[in-house]
């Protein structure tokens, strides 16, 4: 439930202003806006835990990303969290902060803090942020209570920052202490980077309220204790249990990670209508796995693990399962008691680790895709023989691999670049960059990839292409008006029904135009003694095809009415200034956005002196660090780090240099229509692809 965006608030507010409560100020405040018909020892008991944990409670502002259309897609969400040491350990939900880039924590004082990533579980969706004060300092944090300890109907508080507003706390009851995704919403109603996070977690399911944005709060109990951290909303509000989170806590604090042991099966409850009443029900046994080198078949009934007895009659129970199995010793032998046939027998299985399902994605500019590695169930889930290649997650539309003919694909697999075998992610950013070093252009290269059971080549032309230059068109003669044509029904309405020709309605500013007193309102009948006949919109191209024809620096005599005196005026012809079109163009792909020179017409439209000095951002890419910086198509940049900038030129040169020098912050100072603007940025350079190839014009 994290806040993708924050424009969406507005339409929310009058809805859950009703039903959540603002604790902003002293604890004793927070008894008074409470319900009236709270008895008033329920009231104490919540005005004592709201005081425990609200100094704890944090606002998570973060900058995350995901992948589409071969890009890393940068994007501003929010989230809640709670800190649970002194030393400034954070806790939140893996899908808040788990793919973060940047991570700011607001405290109940309102202080900023930044943070950084610790470590995340997608498998229970836990993530572990570290408080970097400016200064070493202690932080007020929670504890967790006893999660096993709730029961139904135990009040509870659910405690964060709804739509990233301050931090509030809704009261309600403990509902469900076993709740699970029902079955007919499928084994992948919920995973989280192709883990099925109800394997492990079975939720305290509660009626408190729960919004976007209160992902990754806590759970609290009447004793201010931590109980869950909140993460779902399946018409009843779920948090994973205390205990779990607590334990998934602790290891990534001490490790960075949560290591868990795999057996490569998959289980589900006993049938309802067998007689075997004890055990769990074997589904699939993956190939090449620790069950099926163990001997266990599909049918199997486990009733024994290691030590501990099994019994799985309801979907409720697959959890506690999926725990003991998790918890056995990576490769320590563990004898298994299965029932086969109605024969009991022991086998021993050795746990391996267990791999990510899908292993971190990339971007890789240079062949406009995305990928990632083949973990082992990857691998047999695409029915591959190994974990080599790599796997095409996304291709970008126009980029170099979308344009290769035959095309590369999602979930193609590269296996060779140039002859080389590409078998990890690395083998694939090492040959790239070797392919692109030193090159400005991009350069063909035969690769090799599976598409299923069938192997394609395809020449893919690697590297950043130059934007395309700007036709530049031979200057033609020009008045410096735009007119509009005398039609019909205006000829009519000013009482001169058989007047034809063009009306003036801008001057453009030191043109042969402006230097013969033309003004709006004129109506230009004749050039050079030729009648002009434009009578209908679609003759508008009349009057300057007729003065492009003449060669610049000569003259031209108009014959103009104004206030229906006619007069004729001569004036010499210059060339047409250059278009938006044609003007200098540089595309930084660090921040993916371009801009160009200002233009003649820009000067004019925006009434800027004709000394303007700086770019104007003429497109900016959806997801990157520009548009997560609020940049945006039409500002004027003026000024990067205190540096003027003068034209795109200049701007590329000082791109460049950011680029090699990676500070951590940027700050762009741009003219947005009246107004002057400081904009921020934090780029998350990408080490040696941050010295890319640019394009310019």
């Amino acid at each position: 439930m994290i806040l993708r965006t924050l424009d969406r608030w507005l339409t929310m507010v009058a809805f859950i202003a009703l039903v959540f409560v603002s604790f902003e100020a002293r604890s004793q405040e927070a008894a008074e806006v409470l319900e009236d018909d709270i008895p008033e020892a329920m009231r104490e008991s919540v005005e004592h835990a709201v005081a425990l944990v609200k100094p704890a409670l944090v606002r998570i502002m973060l900058v995350s990303t995901r992948y589409n259309e071969g890009r890393e897609l940068k994007y501003e969400a929010s989230g809640s969290g709670v800190i649970i040491s002194k030393e400034g350990y954070v806790i939140t939900n893996h899908h808040v902060a788990g793919n973060a880039t940047r991570l700011v924590c607001t405290l109940t004082t309102k202080k900023d803090v930044e943070a950084e990533l610790v470590g995340t579980d997608p498998m229970t969706d836990i993530s572990i942020l570290k408080l970097v004060p400016d200064e070493p300092r202690e932080f007020p944090f929670a504890s967790f209570g006893d999660s096993s300890a709730m029961q139904v109907g135990d009040s509870v508080l659910a405690m964060g920052s709804p739509m990233a507003l301050s931090q509030s706390a809704t009261l309600g009851i403990v509902s469900n202490t076993e709740l699970v995704v029902p079955r007919m919403l499928g084994q992948s109603s919920f995973t989280l980077e192709g883990e099925d996070v109800g394997a492990l977690v079975r939720w305290i399911g509660h009626d408190a309220a729960i919004y976007s944005g209160n992902s990754g709060g806590p759970l609290v109990n009447m004793k201010g204790e931590i109980i869950g951290i909140n993460e779902v909303r399946m018409s009843l509000g779920g948090a994973i249990p205390g205990n779990l989170a607590k334990e998934v806590a602790a290891e990534l604090i001490q490790n960075g990670e949560v290591k868990r042991s795999w057996l490569g099966i998959t289980v589900q409850p006993l049938l309802r209508h067998g007689e075997i009443k004890e055990g769990v029900l074997v589904g699939g046994v993956i190939g090449g796995s620790p069950a099926e080198k163990a001997g266990l078949k599909t049918g199997d009934i486990i009733q024994r693990l290691g030590d501990a007895a099994v019994e799985v009659r309801f979907d409720e129970q697959l959890p506690l399962f999926n725990q003991i199995a998790a918890d056995l010793i990576i490769g320590q032998p563990a004898e298994v008691g299965v029932l086969r046939e109605g024969q009991e027998i022991t086998l021993t299985v050795t746990p391996e680790r267990r791999q990510k399902v899908l292993p971190h994605e990339e971007e890789f500019k240079q062949w406009g895709v995305t990928a990632r590695d083949l973990s082992f169930v990857l691998a047999k889930q695409m029915k591959r023989d190994s974990t080599n290649g790599i796997v095409v997650t996304s291709v970008r539309p126009g980029g170099p691999a979308g344009d290769s003919k035959p095309q590369i694909q999602r979930d193609d697999v590269i296996t060779k670049v140039k002859g080389e075998a590409v078998n990890t992610m690395q083998d694939f950013r090492e040959i790239t960059d070797k392919i692109t070093e030193g090159k400005t252009a991009p350069t063909p290269v035969l690769t090799t990839f599976d598409r299923k059971t069938a192997q394609f080549v395809t020449v893919v032309e690697v590297g950043i292409k130059d934007l395309p230059k700007p036709g530049l068109e031979v200057k033609k003669a020009w008045l410096g008006v735009e007119t509009q044509v005398i039609t019909r029904d205006i000829a009519e309405e000013i009482g001169q029904p058989d007047l034809t020709g063009f009306r003036v309605v801008e001057v453009y500013p030191e043109t042969p135009a402006s230097k013969v007193d033309l003004e709006p309102g004129d109506l230009i009948l004749e050039v050079d003694g030729m009648i002009l006949e434009a009578s209908a919109p679609e003759d508008y191209e009349e009057l300057g095809a007729l003065i492009r024809q003449y060669k610049m620096g000569t003259s031209a005599e108009l014959t103009i009415s104004r206030d229906r005196q006619r007069r004729k005026v001569s004036m010499e012809l210059e060339g047409e200034p250059q278009p938006a079109r044609e003007m200098a163009k540089y595309r930084d792909t660090d921040f993916e956005f371009t801009v160009r020179d200002i233009c003649f017409f820009d000067k004019v439209r925006e009434k800027w002196p004709q000394e303007q000095q700086g770019v104007i951002v003429d497109e900016v890419e959806s997801g990157g660090w520009a548009a997560v910086g609020t940049l945006y198509a039409g500002d004027l940049i003026l000024e990067v780090d205190r540096q003027t900038i003068q034209n795109a030129e200049t701007f590329e040169t000082f791109m460049e240099t950011l680029a090699e020098s990676k500070p951590e912050t940027v700050v762009f100072k741009v003219f947005r229509g009246i107004n002057t603007l400081y904009l921020e940025m934090q780029p998350k350079w990408q080490g040696a692809d941050a010295d890319h190839a640019k394009g310019k014009e």
